[in-house]
């Protein structure tokens, strides 16, 4: 099993599957291939129909899209819980990942990870850091970010330090998300948070395997 992902320095969203492949204790191999560089388009259409990374290779087929390859994970080693056990957090865990995958582009394109207009590259890894995005759709982002933290925190948060609770799928998609928060210097307070996403957010950047992901980053960096 080989999962093809981008530059492990900005690629947020080849982090997502990994962290869920790393989760379930899947066995697999990472190809990383270089993005905005003059082979990049060759060497993806290799591996990518879409041209496009995050890709996964198992029992002869490929499979696209983050979203796809995580829940093609939970199908595939369902005794690692990808999802809450309660039925009502695992509908509202769905709909956040969903949401993750699929909102917030102000933030995402104000906020970006990798090579900007003016050739610096922003990374979810190291010491670097960027001047905080004051739009007001940006501003509109962080809140939204601020209150699905905080309100599934407390509904769901008591059997552990993740969303809700034990670490499950929404926490891969929203790692990347925690990454820019600190890359970009984003005090959530102004965001309307009490400490609650603050603290999740520290914890992500904690969690083992993302630690794992961000050192095999920096010696990988562009």
């Amino acid at each position: 099993m080989e999962l093809i992902v981008g530059n492990m320095a900005f690629s947020t969203w080849s982090l997502r599957p990994w962290l869920v492949l790393k989760r379930c204790g899947a066995e697999f191999t990472t190809t990383e291939i270089p993005l905005y560089g003059p082979d990049s388009a060759r060497l993806l259409a290799r591996h990518s129909p879409t041209g496009k990374v995050p890709v996964l290779k198992v029992e002869g087929e490929t499979i696209w899209d983050s979203m796809a390859i995580s829940v093609w994970a939970s199908e595939m080693f369902p005794e690692v819980r990808l999802w809450p056990s309660d039925r009502h957090a695992r509908w509202l865990a769905r709909s956040v990942a969903c949401e993750m995958h699929s909102s917030f582009m102000a933030l995402r394109s104000e906020g970006g990870m990798g090579p900007d207009a003016n050739g610096v590259i922003h990374t979810m890894v190291g010491p670097d850091r960027a001047p905080t995005p004051t739009s007001e759709a940006v501003a509109t982002d962080v809140r939204r970010l601020v209150g699905i933290i905080r309100t599934m925190r407390t509904r769901f948060g008591a059997g552990g330090p993740y969303l809700f609770g034990e670490w499950s799928m929404p926490d891969a998609f929203l790692t990347p998300v925690a990454a820019r928060f600190r890359h970009y210097q984003f005090d959530l307070a102004a965001y309307g948070d009490d400490g609650i996403a603050a603290t999740y957010v520290a914890e992500l950047l904690q969690q083992p395997d993302f630690l794992e992901w961000s050192e095999l980053a920096v010696t990988k960096r562009p």
